[in-house]
């Protein structure tokens, strides 16, 4: 068991982030793979073992499921991107088959989440919150109880904890990202299960237009573009992707220079939105004047993002 030890400060620097971001979904998608699952997930999994058959029969599957952590520990260097890892590790094809399909919708679903979360703390402050993560997590002030990992105690020194919720993360109610630090605070991913009403609508396949919209510029980068609608930080929307605020910057480094975004300064502020151009992808209309030296190559690299999993040489 974990015992998550808070103080006054820490206290009042936890926050709420809508999503762990997509390479530790995508972890903890392949996690969920390798075991059985329940009702909410069980459409999920029918389409996802008809797009990958090897992984049909869980208990049979050697590989075990994919260290979360260590992903976290190198989220950096793989740029927030699961198709970028590489090496002995089935990660790529489970974020292509099973987490960029749904994409949208998961994200979708975390943040109203994560909005409910928000509802609980503005009524009964952060320790309600901390009461109510998941029924197996206890929260004994000022300890916070989390079953099924390491049997340790963690102190965070007064710079607080990220919470954030998790579709896939299953087989646990919580799991603390020791490796994932941002601004000097870990985070708490905690299992946040669909019920199977929404289930329904979470597990809907993807229309063409989403499709196509991810197969030009990638799926963290379409996400990004439906965030951009409503004008933000790089910071809110590396949040709000749950990516690293380097990774976002470069995601809209690359979206400003293809004309899908602008961006201002106001004083000490960055903000960025879409462009009509963007709107229009967006909305799957056909443009004829999307730039398509822009499209093909930015500075010697893959175009726009290339698909999970696969680059091209320079």
């Amino acid at each position: 068991m974990q015992r998550i030890h808070f103080d006054a400060d820490d206290l009042a620097r936890t926050r709420l982030r809508p999503t762990v971001g997509p390479l530790v979904e995508t972890a903890f998608a392949a996690g969920l793979l390798s075991r059985s699952v329940g009702a909410p997930y069980a459409r999920w999994r029918s389409q996802v073992t008809k797009r990958l058959p090897r992984w049909s029969s869980p208990p049979a599957h050697g590989g075990g499921p994919l260290d979360p952590e260590l992903l976290v520990a190198h989220a950096e260097r793989y740029g927030d991107d699961p198709g970028a890892v590489t090496g002995p590790t089935e990660l790529p094809e489970v974020w292509r088959a099973a987490v960029a399909p749904y994409w949208d919708q998961l994200r979708a679903y975390l943040e109203a989440e994560c909005e409910a979360r928000g509802r609980i703390v503005m009524a009964g402050g952060v320790g309600q919150l901390l009461a109510t993560l998941h029924p197996r997590i206890i929260w004994r002030a000022p300890v916070l109880e989390i079953p099924g990992g390491p049997d340790e105690d963690v102190r965070l020194g007064g710079r607080g904890l990220v919470l954030t919720p998790s579709v896939f993360l299953n087989h646990r109610p919580g799991r603390l990202m020791a490796a994932a630090v941002e601004n000097g605070q870990a985070v708490l991913a905690f299992a946040a299960p669909p019920d199977p009403a929404r289930a329904a609508a979470l597990w809907e396949e993807p229309d063409g237009r989403t499709q196509s919209l991810g197969a030009l510029v990638g799926q963290t980068r379409a996400a990004a573009l439906r965030v951009l609608r409503a004008t933000c930080t790089t910071s809110q929307l590396a949040d709000q992707l749950g990516i690293s605020a380097a990774g976002a910057s470069q995601h809209t480094a690359v979206l400003r220079e293809t004309g899908l975004i602008t961006t201002r300064r106001i004083r000490n502020t960055v903000l960025h939105t879409v462009t009509p151009l963007g709107v229009a992808l967006l909305d799957g209309r056909v443009v004829r004047t999307l730039p398509p030296q822009n499209v093909v190559r930015q500075r010697g690299r893959t175009p726009l993002e290339a698909a999970p999993g696969q680059r091209r040489a320079s």
